[in-house]
């Protein structure tokens, strides 16, 4: 599934020769006539007007995407003329089947959790598998996050903030969720999976998706937070946004900015959350305050979580450096209570 979805995109960039994002019905129908035979003018004219409804020569990504699913992707591609990447990536019909009944088991999932009135936060993996995840959390936010369903978002996306592209594919999402009607949802997080994306493009010869440095890292993180509360107080007040931190100075950043932007510590915009057993010190504190602080915890038989364990404490490998500051907070803290009489 992932694969359809980053062929599209490619195929798309390749109609895109000028780079600005858009082509125009000439260019489109200059690409498909190289590429596709033209057997049906009825359905191409159809195309073009679910591409470009308002006819302003303006077809970009989020449209183009939109038509070719990974669902209905073969009815497109049979029309090729040769057998390329895209064509190769087609899905068979067991396939998409298979492809149906994942988003049917999410959408009884995502459909208990609106019914509850709670959130539902679909978590991010490797590169590898991350187009599928977000199209897959694409398809339920666009009708369980709908402006003329609810008034709040249910379900929420997850971002990682190593990967080099995550702010062009974060923004992207942000104008789906205002051309399609949805509220936007995003779930913050670094990333854990450094040291497998960086041996995996190694091995395959490309580019590696992460970040080089930690500070860039930190930096998109707290630059995507600005980003994304700064869009929701000039175009989406629905929009909901999750700091999934142990790193003080992110959150100290994001509490600084709500206050700049008048958002009341309650304000249903922001929540904050740390794995049960980690950064207490951080989550009590936000509680205290009126924040909205969650505590989130793996559940499961050991030979789980243990790996999802270990991913957490690589991620925050810079937190568990000030593991000796929070053991004496702990200590002034088991002092106060015993002494405080």
């Amino acid at each position: 599934m992932s694969t359809i979805i980053v062929e599209v995109k490619k195929f798309f960039a390749m109609m895109d020769e000028k780079k600005t994002g858009f082509i125009s019905r000439d260019d489109f129908l200059r690409c498909y006539d190289r590429h596709f035979h033209r057997d049906n003018q009825d359905v191409l004219d159809e195309t073009l007007e679910f591409l470009d409804p308002k006819n302003n020569e303006m077809i970009d990504y989020i449209s183009f995407a939109k038509m070719l699913t990974p669902y209905n992707l073969s009815s497109f591609t049979l029309k090729c003329k040769d057998i390329g990447p895209l064509a190769m990536a087609t899905p068979s019909d067991d396939e998409i089947a298979l492809m149906k009944k994942i988003s049917e088991r999410l959408h009884i999932l995502a459909e208990e959790a609106a019914h509850c009135g709670t959130k539902l936060l679909i978590d991010a993996e490797h590169t590898k598998y991350q187009p599928a995840i977000d199209s897959l959390a694409l398809e339920l936010q666009q009708k369980f996050n709908a402006k003329d369903i609810t008034d709040r978002p249910v379900i929420f996306n997850t971002y990682q903030c190593y990967l080099k592209d995550m702010p062009t594919r974060m923004v992207t999402d942000l104008k789906r969720s205002e051309r399609f009607s949805f509220h936007f949802a995003a779930k913050l997080v670094r990333g854990a999976y450094m040291v497998h994306e960086r041996e995996r493009a190694k091995k395959m010869n490309y580019s590696s998706p992460v970040h080089l440095s930690i500070d860039d890292t930190h930096r998109c993180y707290d630059e995507s937070i600005k980003i994304l509360l700064q869009h929701r107080r000039e175009h989406q007040p629905g929009l909901e946004l999750m700091i999934a931190s142990h790193n003080k100075k992110s959150i100290e950043k994001t509490v600084q900015l709500m206050k700049e932007m008048g958002l009341h510590p309650s304000d249903c915009a922001v929540h904050f959350a740390q794995l049960y057993g980690m950064a207490d010190n951080l989550t009590f504190t936000l509680g205290l305050h009126g924040y909205n602080a969650f505590k989130y915890l793996p559940y499961g038989e050991v030979h789980e979580v243990l790996p999802y364990l270990l991913r957490r404490a690589q991620e925050n490998g810079d937190m568990l450096g000030n593991a000796a500051a929070e053991v004496n907070l702990l200590m002034q803290e088991i002092r106060r209570r015993l002494f405080r009489a």
